[in-house]
């Protein structure tokens, strides 16, 4: 109950606001994350320290503080999802080069797109299938408030993207590449594994980092080219999605190859403008010598 009338009685009202008066509403979201509650602030700190080791306390501080007002900006784009045209859509998340994908979709094969956590991807959710060619899958992890959960699900959903989770993304890939449907899957490939026996460790932001491999798997598996993609801010509200090649054969890398370049794209993205990561979430739990 107290997410339905969260949803129904409060985002959705204001999703109807105009995404400048919003960003207005942003700024007192901001002063209370980041003044009163102070949000995960032990953790954004410890992260952000952990990560730019060479940066003093008053860069970090100020780090942190425009991290926290990217992620407020970030909440009211997300309400604003929910009822979002698609005509706004488009003029407000493009990709610059769209070519590099759909040429394969024109081969008639499928592509992994990894990313992160990094500046507004919950609007590629929403204008996966709209940008390319192909047929949009957004592979994530399940929310634990399944109410949410199915509510959101219908917002990023009604442009044709399919969300699918852990207990059904083997099932999903084996069904679209069995019957040869050309599928962009989007996998956000920067969370915490959920064990720290099964991922590979890597050197990440000056840290041993446990980095899930999901996406490398099912490219070995199905032999599905893998895209690097980059969404970068032009502007308030605005972004652009730039996208480029890690490999069109995956089979012909070395074992972990393709996740080791994904990490060493992302953290060229994250140091060119730090404060667009997801510097909230618990990302180095699992410790590694």
């Amino acid at each position: 109950m107290p997410t339905y009338f969260l949803i129904w009685f409060i985002c959705y009202p204001l999703a109807l606001l105009p995404l400048a008066l919003l960003y207005v509403l942003a700024a007192p979201l901001y002063m209370v994350l980041n003044y009163v509650v102070c949000y995960r602030r032990k953790v954004v700190l410890e992260n952000l320290r952990n990560s730019f080791p060479e940066k003093d306390k008053r860069e970090i501080r100020k780090l942190a503080n425009r991290y926290y007002w990217h992620l407020c900006q970030i909440a009211v784009e997300m309400v604003k999802m929910l009822v979002m045209p698609r005509c706004i859509l488009r003029k407000r998340y493009h990709c610059s080069n769209p070519e590099l994908v759909n040429r394969f979709f024109d081969e008639g094969k499928s592509v992994i797109l990894m990313s992160s956590h990094y500046n507004n991807w919950e609007w590629m959710i929403l204008a996966l299938d709209e940008m390319f060619k192909h047929h949009g899958v957004g592979v994530g992890k399940p929310n634990s408030d399944k109410v949410f959960e199915k509510l959101v699900n219908r917002a990023r959903t009604r442009y044709g993207t399919e969300v699918v989770f852990a207990d059904t993304v083997r099932e999903t890939f084996e069904r679209y590449e069995s019957q040869h449907v050309p599928v962009a899957y989007m996998m956000l490939s920067d969370q915490s594994p959920n064990s720290k026996s099964r991922c590979y460790v890597t050197d990440f932001l000056h840290q041993r980092t446990g980095v899930i491999f999901g996406a490398e798997h099912f490219a070995r598996k199905y032999n599905i080219p893998v895209l690097y993609y980059e969404v970068v801010k032009e502007r308030m509200g605005k972004y652009r999605v730039d996208v480029q090649v890690i490999t069109e054969q995956p089979n012909a890398l070395p074992e972990y190859a393709i996740t080791q370049q994904y990490v060493e794209l992302l953290e060229q993205t994250i140091r060119r403008k730090p404060q667009f990561w997801l510097w909230s979430h618990r990302r180095w739990k699992f410790k590694f010598d």
